[in-house]
């Protein structure tokens, strides 16, 4: 399956798109290579571009009050990484996406886009369906999840959830992602081990 395939079979997991609307989206698309710890979107600048993952893996990140580095989202092979709320608004985003691994993207401005989701209604219902999932269905447990369940929860939740992803991760990315320093989360997987929680 090549990395267009690949992207609109995702894109029919949330709606149908006729051939007119689908031609129209892949005229957009741009191949591009990222470097490992490349950025594709740097927190300051006002991002114009989404990237779907076709072979890959990015994480958004920021800086804490406290200078620690802080992980909010994974995007590997098959998610749409972007900043929606900084290119919705045409603000400074306050994010980094960075490539983790040496990946391959299909890019597309996002401005180009949004005229496509006023021309095709199929367009427009993908671009609903996506915001309601992620930013609403997806979203609201994992900060509820942040508020309420401690580390070790947490942790086992990711587990479970993201066992792909747990394996390609670096410890000091998902320790960022948990809130907690490398050597806290080294104690939660030696208790795992154990069976002790």
């Amino acid at each position: 399956m090549t990395g267009t395939d690949a992207f609109f079979a995702k894109i029919r997991t949330y709606a149908d798109l006729s051939e007119e609307a689908e031609h129209a989206w892949a005229e957009l698309l741009r191949r591009r290579v990222y470097q490992k710890d490349e950025p594709f979107i740097r927190a300051g600048d006002v991002p114009t571009a989404c990237a779907f993952v076709v072979e890959g893996l990015f994480y958004q990140h920021y800086v804490g009050p406290d200078g620690d580095m802080i992980v909010k989202y994974f995007f590997p092979e098959n998610r749409i990484a972007a900043s929606v709320s900084a290119a919705l608004l045409a603000e400074p985003s306050r994010f980094t996406i960075t490539a983790i691994e040496d990946s391959t993207v299909l890019e597309y401005e996002f401005a180009a886009f949004k005229r496509l989701v006023a021309a095709f209604p199929d367009i427009a219902a993908f671009y609903v369906r996506y915001m309601e999932r992620h930013w609403i269905v997806e979203k609201e447990p994992d900060e509820i999840s942040f508020r309420h369940d401690d580390a070790m929860k947490r942790y086992r939740d990711f587990i479970r959830r993201e066992p792909d992803l747990h394996r390609r991760l670096k410890q000091h990315h998902i320790a960022a992602w948990l809130g907690i320093t490398p050597e806290s989360l080294s104690r939660l997987r030696r208790a795992i081990a154990l069976g002790r929680m």
